[in-house]
Formats: structure tokens, sequence, C-alpha cells
């Protein structure tokens, strides 16, 4: 055959010659000479052409909302996207909330109950690790840090994978439950109650000292967490009695006040731990419930209590361990802080 003149010519030449293949190589070789395919396409056409090289497309991969860089998520995704511990002492363990046989169990020396607040905040929200429950009764700041009632640390109980701490802690560490006792336990308008000041500000000083180590110690196990503090509700009405506790009302107002300065200095504590946490442009934050006013219209001796008032055990001649604890409805109320500070989120991004 005489050397092809046209194309159609042409093409008729190289197929007798090389064959249906050998013409798709040409014809791709002239293409990309003419700049018709970019080198980028190659891959492509070579798929089509020779039937190699194809590919299946790469998945969609979604960014996990935290390892996401420069994502900046909402509150509730901050707290939600791990794991949810409660811990702490007595008001978040749930003791005075008992309603069932198994919230009677000697044998669970904790007193974690079925209506603290823990079960409403876990159920608010998906928690896509898991949720877990390890607040224990008379736990002091040492107690979370070194376990209680023969119970491990609740610190070990934080991972890095947790996104949600919520603590009540400080009312053992001065004492309160034995000041309250020492108001109820004296001769009438002694004035012995008011007198237990003095100890109360020494121990209200260490816990100063105390309380930001735990918060650290927190923060350091689970980096990327939101930890929400919890202040201490009053318990008392500040202008009627309770009726029968052997506590004037300005024996309830110190009292109350006692409860006021406790959850200021939890409330400052946090403040500086969150600002710590800016300054390092490190992850998580800590916050801070203000419940002294939760229970307001609902004190201890009200018409619908959200507190216990005293409880005697009178073959043992003490106090039982719900007095001056929320009751389920107490519990309800706080929940609801929490759930709503979750929602709000610390008032700046967290990451």
């Amino acid at each position: 055959m005489t050397r092809p003149g046209s194309w159609v010519q042409w093409v008729q030449w190289v197929r007798d010659r090389l064959g249906e293949r050998g013409l798709a190589v040409a014809v791709l070789v002239g293409l990309v000479a003419l700049g018709s395919i970019p080198l980028v396409a190659l891959p492509a056409v070579r798929c089509e052409v020779f039937g190699g090289g194809c590919r299946e497309p790469a998945p969609e991969v979604r960014a996990d909302p935290v390892s996401a860089p420069g994502k900046q998520l909402t509150p509730v995704e901050s707290a939600t996207w791990g794991s949810y511990l409660a811990l702490g002492d007595s008001y978040s363990a749930g003791v005075g909330a008992e309603a069932s046989a198994a919230d009677q169990n000697p044998l669970e020396r904790c007193h974690r109950t079925s209506k603290a607040y823990y079960h409403e905040v876990s159920k608010a929200f998906p928690f896509p690790k898991g949720t877990s429950f390890w607040a224990c009764s008379g736990a002091t700041t040492a107690d979370v840090r070194g376990g209680r009632h023969g119970e491990p640390s609740q610190l070990g109980r934080i991972g890095a994978d947790t996104s949600l701490i919520t603590m009540s802690v400080g009312g053992n560490d001065i004492g309160f439950s034995k000041v309250v006792a020492g108001c109820v336990v004296k001769l009438p308008f002694s004035g012995s109650c008011t007198r237990q000041g003095g100890d109360i500000a020494g121990k209200m000083s260490d816990l100063r000292r105390n309380l930001p180590y735990l918060i650290a110690e927190v923060h350091g196990r689970a980096p990327r967490a939101r930890i929400i503090m919890m202040g201490y509700p009053k318990a008392f009405s500040e202008v009627r009695g309770t009726g029968g506790d052997n506590i004037s009302v300005p024996e309830q107002q110190w009292l109350n006040a006692r409860a006021y300065d406790l959850g200021q200095l939890i409330r400052q504590t946090a403040v500086e731990a969150d600002a710590r946490i800016v300054t390092r442009r490190e992850q998580g934050s800590v916050e801070f419930v203000d419940a002294y006013s939760a229970f307001a219209g609902h004190e201890v001796g009200s018409s619908d209590p959200y507190m216990n008032g005293l409880a005697l055990n009178l073959s043992a001649l003490q106090a039982e361990a719900t007095s001056y604890h929320p009751t389920a409805n107490g519990q309800h109320a706080l929940a609801g802080l929490f759930i709503e500070q979750i929602k709000k989120g610390p008032g700046r991004p967290v990451s």
C-alpha cells in the first residue's frame, strides 16, 4: 500500500499494520501532541482505551468534628463528641433522691441513686463513646483523687476520649454537713451555730489551694473535655423557719451565706482554670453552674421542698445521710441547669 494521502487512508493504513489497539495508541499520541488532551487526563484515557489502570472513586471521608483542622464546634458538639462522666460528691451521686429498693442498697456505699441528675443529662444528648456515673457520697477533693469506700480514684475513670465531665465537690472539704449538724444539735439560742465561722474559713482557705490542682488534673486527663463545676444550692428560706430543725431564721441566713461563699470560691477557681486554658491555647474548657438559687421557693420546710430536711436515725442517735440533700425534684432542677449550660457553652469558642 502506498503512503496514505488522506486522514481516512491514514487511519486504514495504521489499522492494517497495528490493529485496533495500535490505532487507539496512535490517535492518543496525536491528540496529546496537538494539545487536545491534557497530560493529567492520561490515566482516565488509558482506562477507557486499554481497560487497565482503572480505580474505584475514593470514598468520601467525613472528618471527625474534633480533629478536623480549623473546625469550630458548637457548644453541644464540643460536649458530646466523646464520653460523659459524672464525678464528685453526694450532690452528684443523688443522695436524698432515693426512689427504688436498689437506691436503698446498704452495700452501695457511694449511694448513687436512680434520680441523680446524671441520668437526665446522659439521656438528653447522644454520647457516642458512652456515659458513666462515679460520683460518691462523702467525697472530698482528696477522695476524687484517691478513691472512697474501696472504690478506685474517680480521676482514673477519665480518658482522652472524655468530652464532658460534671462535678460537685468542696462541700465535704469544708465539713458542711457537720456545720449544719452543729446548728441543729445545740441548746436553743446558744449561738454555737454561727461560732463555727472561724473553722469554716480555715477549711475554705485549704480548698482554695486544693481545688485548682484537682481541676488541673482532670483537664490533664481529658484535655479536650468541657468540665462543668457545680455550686451548691441554698437549703433554707431567708424569711421563715423550717418548723422543727432547731435552727432559727438568722442561723438559716448564716448557713445560706456559707453555701454562697463556697459557690463563689468554686466559681472563681473555674474562671481562673478556664483562663489558663485560653492563655495556653489549649482545648477544652472549665465552666461553672450556679445552683445557689435553684431551689428558690422550694427550700427545706416549704410546701414543695427540693431539699430534704432533718431526718434522724433514733436508734443511732444521728442524722440520716439524706438530711439537707436534694430530693428527686431537686435533682431534676440541677439536671436542667447542666443541660442549659451544655447548650449555652462557656461563652467562647471551644475546639
